[in-house]
């Protein structure tokens, strides 16, 4: 089987679609440190009892190497009409994180400090809990610590056919 083949077969699995956020640590006891966000597809639940969810995440990506060293991260879980957040955080070759928050309505998570899309379908916030070596990416298990609703009436975004898409 090609790389060619099991991409197309996978295709045909839709996925929601999520924004993963963190912030660095500070580089020093007086700053903040800088925020940063990936699009993903690849998140699920693991359990219930604790709440647990798992991101994948490409090795040596810039999210992998923030959540080797910080533990605290968050999701937002987009909807239909944030189509364009998801598209921004996907980008290849794409401009700094710290641009590309700069036009978008979010708070802070209370425990994590990570940013929270504003009208997001639900947001949470993680610690994580494990991390599996899979191939060419890393599973990172977090115990969800917070959990809201913003916009839960919303329709989600979708990814189906390698394009974003919404349901109806």
């Amino acid at each position: 089987m090609s790389n060619d083949e099991f991409r197309a077969a996978l295709s045909r699995l839709a996925a929601g679609v999520v924004l993963v956020t963190a912030q660095e640590p500070p580089l020093d006891e007086h700053g903040r440190g800088e925020d940063a966000g990936m699009t993903a597809t690849a998140f699920m639940s693991v359990s219930l009892d604790p709440p647990l969810v798992m991101v994948s995440l490409r090795n040596d990506s810039r999210m992998d190497d923030l959540l080797a060293e910080q533990p605290l991260w968050a999701v937002s879980v987009l909807t239909g009409a944030q189509r364009h957040i998801a598209g921004r955080f996907s980008m290849k070759g794409r401009i700094s994180d710290r641009l590309l928050f700069e036009d978008i309505p979010y708070i802070r998570g209370e425990i994590t400090g990570a940013p929270l899309v504003g009208g997001a379908l639900a947001t949470l916030e993680c610690r994580t809990e494990q991390r599996v070596l899979a191939g060419d990416h890393t599973l990172v298990i977090g115990r969800v610590l917070t959990a809201s609703l913003p916009s839960a009436d919303d329709e989600p975004l979708t990814y189906f056919k390698g394009r974003y898409r919404q349901l109806g």
